[in-house]
């Protein structure tokens, strides 16, 4: 067996369920989860009904590259949405389609990493976790960048060492954060370009959240957008995730893309021939339609702005919780008492109000200081998502702050 299968940690999941196990919650409350980013929204009709009108294209083997047109209509939604000229933007080269970000992002660092003694992946903490395997099943180590609320939940690049950056080929970018919300903005992008070209590392920048924003004015910057600005046509060591699960609300659908670098893409091409992961004929058809549609996006943006509203309104006036920049997650602190943290704010929870949330040190993994003191960024921190219908949210939320309540009692 491959040995780097023991290094890998529990799900944030399966540790949820060993926290609750033997857990009883009360029987006449009924359960809320805020604890798995799966939307709830309805699925675009439209869409449904082309993969339903294309079922015929299962009798037909799909290329790994998908089809041009399913390029074609990617291609013309990030020339609109991120504002790339459309002939910086090539269908044959520089876009691929993938079966959702989960799948691309771990993948993504087989084929980029070379595998050698002193090999470094950088990645955000709190992270999704999916990039710390992806390091670990590549051969490398990871290198945690920790995120905190006095920077706003961003990377702070300056505080990474020289001599990290001098073994990294890969950082991992979540912009919007998951689980923090935060948006990484243009400047930082712009360093974190001119880092890679001085150091010779590629950028993966998972934005699979980046439609699901509060002011339709200001839709969080990606890193595509930012490499076209400066005149960066070939996107070189610039490489985005997109998917159409959050964006369209069609996680089950299993559809995305990867786009940037070229010659990187050709590699992860060749890879993913391989790796027999074709997206099938229908599944791209109805991307193709959903892809070519924003009225649903902003129609689902201004569902998650009223359930953001309630829910803070409620929460607010109990628990320390911020608006995030975007995404559809609040990253709470647990009340600054004794004997609370994260890991018994979301039990007890469970257990008097059968609301589940995730503990945010769950997300998160243990580094060191300077000094030698071992921080969490996720410790005392929950995450929420505010997925369920409206009336399910401002239930839990008004559970949550009765639950606060007893604690602000004792």
């Amino acid at each position: 067996m491959n040995p780097d299968l023991h290094r890998l940690h529990p799900y944030p999941f399966e540790k949820l369920r060993t926290l609750k196990d033997g857990l009883v919650p009360p029987a006449h409350k009924s359960p809320i989860a805020l604890s798995i980013g799966e939307p709830k929204h309805a699925a675009p009709d439209f869409v449904l009904a082309e993969m339903t009108a294309q079922l015929r294209g299962l009798e037909n083997y799909a290329l790994t590259k998908g089809t041009l047109a399913l390029r074609e209509a990617v291609a013309r939604w990030l020339a609109q949405r991120f504002s790339i000229a459309t002939k910086q933007l090539d269908p044959e080269r520089h876009i691929l389609p993938v079966n959702g970000t989960r799948e691309a992002l771990f993948a993504f660092a087989q084929v980029v990493v070379n595998r050698r003694d002193d090999a470094l992946v950088v990645m955000p903490n709190p992270f999704y976790q999916i990039y710390e395997g992806a390091t670990f099943l590549a051969g490398a180590e990871p290198w945690f960048l920790n995120t905190w609320e006095e920077t706003g939940f961003v990377p702070d690049f300056d505080i990474v060492p020289t001599e990290v950056w001098q073994r990294c080929q890969l950082i991992y970018l979540c912009s919007p954060g998951n689980p923090t919300g935060a948006v990484i903005g243009e400047a930082a992008l712009r360093q974190l370009i001119a880092l890679a070209d001085e150091h010779d590392f590629i950028i993966a920048s998972d934005e699979c959240y980046s439609e699901i924003y509060f002011d339709e004015a200001t839709p969080p910057v990606g890193l595509l957008e930012v490499a076209a600005k400066i005149g960066r046509d070939d996107f070189k060591r610039c490489v985005a995730f997109h998917s159409l699960s959050k964006r369209s609300n069609l996680p089950g659908l299993r559809s995305g893309f990867v786009a940037g670098d070229a010659e990187v893409l050709a590699e992860f091409l060749l890879y993913r021939t391989y790796h027999g992961c074709a997206m099938p004929i229908p599944t791209q058809a109805a991307s193709i339609k959903a892809w070519g549609d924003e009225q649903h996006v902003a129609d689902n943006r201004a569902r998650y702005r009223e359930k953001f509203a309630a829910v803070l309104e409620i929460l607010s006036p109990m628990l320390d919780v911020q608006h995030p920049d975007a995404g559809f997650y609040l990253w709470a602190k647990t009340p600054d008492i004794t004997g609370v943290d994260d890991e018994s704010f979301a039990r007890h929870l469970f257990v008097q109000q059968n609301v589940t949330v995730v503990p945010g040190s769950y997300l998160s993994r243990d580094t060191l200081t300077i000094d030698g003191k071992t921080v969490n960024p996720g410790a005392n921190r929950v995450r929420m998502a505010l997925v369920a219908p409206l009336e399910e949210c401002i239930d839990a939320a008004q559970r949550i702050r009765n639950y606060a309540e007893t604690l602000r009692s004792v």
